[in-house]
C-alpha cells in the first residue's frame, strides 16, 4: 500500500461537518427533553464529546454522552458499555463513529440496544464510504466518498502533536 496521503478534510472542515451534524441532529429532535450520544471507541466517542459540545450550545434539550467499546474483530457482539442499557429505554439515541466502511461497526452499535425499547436510534458517522457488507447506512454523514476497497481512511482526532484530519490512502 502507498505512504501517499490525500487530505481530505483539514480541522476546520471537520468542525463544520460536525457543526452541520449538530444542527440536523437538533432539527430532528427538537421536541425532546433529553438525547443520548452513544460514541464508539476510540474515534466516535472522541466525535461523539464534539458533537455532545456543539448540541450543549444550541439545543433547547439536554445531552448525555454514553460510551461503547466493540470487540471489531470478534464474529459476535461483544460490548462493553459505561451504562445500563435498560436506562436508554424510551429515549432517543445517537449513535456515533468516524467511518462507516463495511458497517459491521454500527450493526454490533445497533446490537447494545437491540433489547430496549427505544424512542429513536440515529447514526452519525463523519464519513461514509459507501462499501457496506451490511444493510446499515447513516441518517447523519460528515462526507460520503466513493472510494475503492484497497484505500484506507484515516481519521486523525484528538492526537497531541497532530493537527485533526481526515486523509484517505
Amino acid at each position: 500500500m502507498s505512504d501517499k496521503k490525500l487530505l481530505i478534510l483539514n480541522s476546520k472542515q471537520i468542525q463544520q461537518k460536525i457543526d452541520r451534524i449538530a444542527y440536523q441532529v437538533l432539527e430532528d429532535n427538537f421536541d425532546e427533553k433529553e438525547i443520548l450520544i452513544a460514541g464508539i471507541l476510540p474515534r466516535g466517542n472522541q466525535l461523539a464529546v464534539r458533537l455532545k459540545a456543539v448540541l450543549d450550545k444550541i439545543a433547547p434539550f439536554t445531552s448525555k454522552l454514553l460510551t461503547i467499546e466493540l470487540e471489531k474483530q470478534s464474529s459476535s457482539l461483544h460490548a462493553k458499555t459505561n451504562f445500563d442499557v435498560n436506562d436508554c429505554s424510551g429515549k432517543v439515541i445517537v449513535l456515533v463513529d468516524d467511518v462507516l466502511n463495511s458497517g459491521k461497526t454500527l450493526a454490533y452499535g445497533f446490537g447494545v440496544f437491540l433489547d430496549v425499547p427505544l424512542k429513536k436510534l440515529r447514526t452519525v458517522v463523519l464519513v461514509d464510504r459507501n462499501h457496506k457488507n451490511f444493510p446499515v447506512t447513516t441518517d447523519y454523514a460528515g462526507i460520503a466518498l466513493s472510494t475503492v476497497i484497497k484505500e484506507h481512511v484515516d481519521v486523525i482526532l484528538d492526537v497531541v502533536g497532530e493537527e485533526d484530519a481526515v486523509y484517505l490512502r
